[in-house]
């Protein structure tokens, strides 16, 4: 994790080093990231609810209909400043927030008020998973080595809800996440590939050499 004052590359704190390159960048969809990290439909479902029990209720009490309104009135302002804030909440969240895979790692610049680059190697993630909406929307949860322990809270919103042990970071409410999770996959499969190839290399270097005796 590390804060920034300047990219070279959006998305990015510096210049990437000889060899790796982006594979995909991306950013969540606001509208997306409002519905399903900060509730906007459930917030308005409950409060059209709590506005037909208030007239229900006022009604069964022989109210007039100037009453029924001004009752229904402080309900209908909450709604709207609830519902606005947190749309606002989304789309500033999805704004200020930029996914990139390279070759060797994925970068998430998160935070509106006080941006942050969370940098995950590829050696630190253990597998990925994969949820698309209806939309065509999704998540890409990632869940990473015991070694790495990230902040529930540091990367709230963009975090698997309600996984705490272990924390999951997660590309939420990106467009064509399947897509994108394509990429990733053969990424990391490109990644272990040349892993294994250079550990190949290293444990023939270092192997002694077998000197014939002679009788």
């Amino acid at each position: 994790m590390r804060e920034y004052d300047f990219e070279p590359i959006p998305g990015l704190p510096e210049r990437l080093p000889l060899g790796e390159e982006v594979l995909w960048q991306g950013s969540p969809n606001w509208k997306s990231l409002a519905r399903r990290a900060f509730h906007v439909r459930k917030v308005a479902i409950y409060f059209g609810i709590l506005a037909v029990l208030a007239v229900v209720v006022d009604a069964s009490d022989g109210l007039t209909l100037a009453s029924l309104l001004q009752g229904l009135t402080w309900i209908l302002l909450l709604a709207a400043v609830s519902i606005g804030a947190l749309t606002w909440l989304g789309w500033s969240m999805a704004r200020s927030s930029i996914y990139t895979i390279t070759n060797r790692r994925i970068v998430m610049r998160i935070g509106a008020a006080l941006p942050m680059m969370m940098n995950l190697p590829f050696k630190q993630i253990r597998s990925a998973d994969l949820r698309v909406y209806e939309d065509g929307t999704g998540d890409i949860p990632l869940l990473l080595d015991p070694t790495a322990k990230p902040s529930y809270m540091v990367f709230w919103p963009h975090v698997r809800p309600w996984h705490f042990a272990p924390v999951q970071p997660m590309l939420r409410a990106i467009p064509d996440a399947a897509q994108a999770a394509g990429i990733l996959a053969e990424a990391l499969t490109g990644y272990l590939e040349a892993e294994a190839v250079a550990q190949d290399a290293a444990d023939t270097s270092a192997a002694p050499a077998v000197t014939p005796t002679q009788s």
